[in-house]
């Protein structure tokens, strides 16, 4: 989960539209976030990990309360973003998308070349060009953008949400791994209390079996 949010925040697809979006964009805001919580639930799980495997060794009910504290949260956190993923599951390719957009109109209005060089670096990590029109053409200004071999790449637009949709399923597969496993580990570690059927009774009297043989 945290080298997916480290890939996330500092890979070359990310990290080319962060560097296009001067302002605080829509995008900027869900791609911190997206970084902090990925890292903050590693953390967390890491955290929980420690604290059950140290509360097994050591026979400790405040390490293991703890361990289960850190579970609860990250079940909580992942039950959340599992709600954002199916409520909002185009909110971030929209976002991308919009800072797409931005980086094409500076391109169009550039003078000085920067604009262009923006959306050059852009087009070259997603390998793809321009914005084609219904009819598969391109016209006037925005012809200048994708030439020679660049011509022969695919719709950016399409390029970007293919790559985003297949990052949002590898999401969506981590997401549901995590809440499987914060399940199975609470279920299988969680304390047992015994109810007033239990064949056991106290460990210094024995069971009750013991007892009413005595």
């Amino acid at each position: 989960m945290a080298a997916t949010a480290v890939l996330s925040y500092f890979g070359p697809h990310f990290a080319v539209i962060s560097s296009v979006s001067t302002d605080r964009t829509t995008y900027e805001a869900l791609h911190h976030w997206a970084f902090s919580a990925g890292i903050a639930l590693a953390a967390l799980l890491t955290l929980g990990a420690v604290l059950s495997a140290a509360a097994t060794v050591r026979g400790a009910g405040g390490l293991m309360a703890a361990a289960f504290l850190s579970f609860a949260l990250v079940f909580c956190a992942l039950v959340q973003a599992a709600f954002w993923r199916a409520h909002s599951p185009t909110q971030v390719e929209d976002a991308v998308l919009d800072a797409y957009d931005r980086a094409y109109e500076r391109a169009l209005r550039s003078v000085s070349g920067s604009g262009r060089q923006e959306l050059v670096a852009i087009q070259d990590t997603f390998r793809c060009c321009g914005k084609r029109s219904p009819l598969g053409l391109l016209e006037g200004s925005e012809a200048g953008l994708c030439q020679g071999e660049e011509a022969a790449r695919q719709d950016c637009l399409q390029g970007i949400q293919s790559f985003l949709r297949a990052q949002g399923n590898v999401v969506s597969t981590l997401i549901g791994l995590g809440l499987a496993f914060t399940v199975a580990l609470t279920d299988t570690r969680g304390p047992h209390p015994q109810g007033p059927g239990d064949p056991q009774g106290s460990p210094c009297t024995g069971t009750r079996e013991e007892q009413a043989w005595a």
